[in-house]
């Protein structure tokens, strides 16, 4: 037992706690990383985009993962934005805007923008079109991906950002080795309290982020069959 654990009794507990959390935070980020490689697959084979699917690094710190999300997602950011203006340049006013009109029926958007993607693919799926209203007409990029985004940097600038994303042996010494003497018990709690409040709100957008992926791949696949 460390010398002030015997000063402060609860701190294995809080360690423990601690250790338990980093590694809830780490599978919700893994879960991050397949959906969006996922959406990534969708994108790059029925709308022509060329995304870099991304993979944690265990060697790497939480901050430095959390990076590595938030480019891919920029980047699946910039070229749905890169569609939208392609279908803007490409249409006239009036149907560019029926694209976004929620009264106007989507057999008939998903046909717009299927003759413009085979304008600009050449070659396109018979899927391109309803993949495309699915990502236009949501709130996924605009406003689901912008909010991980947020929550993603604010986790990285965090107590959390620094630690290595495992939970064994470096990983546990890091945490262990940065709240070391009579203050440990108060840097312990603060790093609890910082876990608690970015996991909660980390878990609620990612469950968002993955049920709107699931939506666009289940279309994809009813399409298959």
């Amino acid at each position: 037992m460390a010398l002030s654990d015997l000063f402060y009794p609860d701190n294995p507990k809080r360690r423990q706690e601690l250790i338990h959390l980093h590694q809830e935070l780490l599978d919700c980020m893994s879960i991050n990383f397949r959906a969006t490689n996922e959406l990534a697959g969708v994108l790059n084979e029925h709308l022509g985009c060329t995304i870099t699917y991304i993979q944690m690094r265990e060697s790497s710190t939480v901050k430095e993962n959390c990076d590595i999300i938030i480019r891919a997602m920029s980047e699946i950011q910039r070229q749905v934005q890169k569609i939208d203006s392609d279908m803007k340049e490409k249409l006239e006013p009036v149907l560019y805007q029926k694209l976004y009109d929620i009264k106007e029926p989507e057999l008939e958007k998903i046909a717009i923008a299927h003759k413009v993607f085979s304008i600009i693919l050449g070659e396109v799926t018979s899927t391109a079109g309803m993949v495309a209203i699915k990502l236009l007409g949501s709130n996924l990029i605009t406003l689901t991906v912008g909010k991980l985004i947020s929550l993603l940097a604010q986790i990285g600038a965090s107590v959390l950002g620094g630690i290595s994303i495992t939970i064994l042996g470096l990983g546990i010494e890091m945490i262990l080795h940065a709240i070391l003497g009579a203050v440990e018990r108060n840097q312990l709690l603060e790093a609890v309290r910082s876990y608690e409040k970015h996991l909660a709100e980390f878990k609620a957008a990612s469950e968002k982020y993955q049920h709107a992926i699931r939506e666009v791949t289940s279309l994809v696949r009813e399409q298959v069959q």
